[in-house]
């Protein structure tokens, strides 16, 4: 059975023990996305102040700048069962408060920003937890497709999350926020039910305990790349920030269609990881990353040139597809790479380059957009991520000599080149 990968038991876990780990990581998720988009709409309609709305990402985003040190730290010295238990329930915490601060329309504005922040605190020490703690509960060999299966089920979590919230605004409005809480109350019940992990507390003192994660990142010859490669990709190719203007300027669609092209980068992810989890251990995945890093620039290229709805659909199921394999092998190079004793820290890293990547390639194609046009704007990220992919196969050999996944655990030891 692959679900075990505690050094000090030989026993199996059983297979339920993955599933409540991904239940409860589903429900916290789709709590989260609904929050995002149910607090925009409700805050816009009271203040008719795009500012709020900007004001909601800086809080959510700034813990997560401000507490990565320590947030990687705390994963790694206490239980990370018991952090997600009590991140799950501290984000019900913020929804109740959120829905008493909505008195039938009557906002307290200032509550709920300061809500959010404390949302986006827990948010900074959930991420890492919940990264951190996978390969504590399923073996190295399922490790890869137990990330395609939760990076499949985080997707579907984030594309219908959205839609729920529509619906139930439609249906409850300022209620809706009580619903988060049952998400949330539920997905910390769920984590209540993993087993007490054994803690493999660092060994260094003083501030080389704050300071390892980031030590370690950069002189790791295959976690170094790996964070650089999904920043950098993320930073020059993202093109969901430009799907309205896509939508009304180049291929003049209404919003149904936004709503199609919004949905296909998501379906290619759900769909390829769904494969991934269903295909044997891979083989040559150093290579098959950096291709499927160049058909990430390609589908980009596709879409930029396209004045057509089915193509461009086409070329953003492709982008999302491509995205989930390098994802996949990624994230799983990183977890076998890291030592436990690290993986908090490291994730906590991984995270904040994560974060920053997807505001600031929104940020980069928003400003860029703006002064030279929809079109040459995403070109011109094609291009960039094209660089991306082929520059980092040339500067980091290491990873495409890379054959399976497990090989990382060994590559990790080596000095970097």
């Amino acid at each position: 059975m692959p679900w075990a990968n505690r050094p000090d038991k030989k026993a199996s876990m059983p297979i339920s023990v993955f599933y409540s780990y991904l239940s409860a990581r589903v429900l916290v998720s789709v709590a989260s996305s609904m929050l995002s988009v149910a607090l925009g709409w409700h805050l816009y309609l009271y203040s008719n102040n795009p500012f709020d709305l900007a004001l909601v990402g800086l809080l959510q985003i700034t813990p997560m700048l401000l507490l990565f040190i320590v947030s990687g730290w705390v994963v790694d010295h206490f239980p990370r069962k018991l952090i997600l238990v009590l991140c799950a329930l501290l984000e019900a915490c913020v929804y109740l408060g959120i829905g008493f601060s909505m008195n039938e329309g009557e906002l307290n504005k200032p509550m709920i920003f300061t809500l959010v922040f404390i949302h986006g605190t827990v948010r900074a020490f959930y991420a890492p937890a919940s990264s951190a703690i996978l390969p504590n509960i399923v073996s190295k060999d399922f490790l890869s497709r137990a990330i395609a299966i939760t990076s499949s089920t985080w997707t579907t979590a984030q594309t219908l999350g959205p839609l729920v919230a529509g619906l139930l605004i439609a249906w409850v409005d300022y209620e809706t926020y009580y619903y988060f809480v049952a998400f949330a109350g539920a997905g910390a019940f769920l984590y209540m039910l993993l087993p007490t992990l054994p803690i493999n507390k660092p060994t260094e003192r003083g501030l080389k305990q704050l300071s390892g994660g980031i030590h370690f990142v950069f002189k790791n010859p295959i976690v170094l790349p790996s964070i650089s490669l999904d920043m950098l990709i993320v930073l020059t190719g993202s093109v969901m920030a430009l799907l309205p203007v896509y939508a009304i300027d180049v291929l003049n669609v209404d919003s149904t269609g936004l709503g199609l092209m919004r949905a296909m980068p998501a379906l290619g992810g759900v769909m390829m990881g769904i494969l991934l989890a269903k295909l044997p251990a891979m083989r040559n995945a150093g290579r098959l990353l950096y291709i499927a890093l160049g058909i990430f620039a390609a589908s980009i290229f596709i879409f930029a040139l396209s004045t057509a709805l089915w193509l461009s659909l086409v070329a953003l199921w492709i982008y999302g597809a491509s995205d989930m394999i390098s994802v996949n092998i990624r994230s799983t190079l990183i977890q076998l790479a890291t030592p436990d004793e690290l993986r908090g820290r490291v994730s906590a890293v991984n995270m904040l380059f994560i974060g920053i990547s997807n505001e600031m390639g929104d940020f980069r194609s928003g400003s860029v957009a703006a002064l030279f046009g929809p079109v040459a704007t995403v070109l011109a990220g094609a291009g960039m991520a094209l660089v991306v992919a082929v520059g980092g196969c040339m500067i980091f050999p290491k990873l495409r000599r890379l054959d399976k996944l497990t090989d990382a655990e060994t590559d990790s030891s080596e000095p970097t080149p």
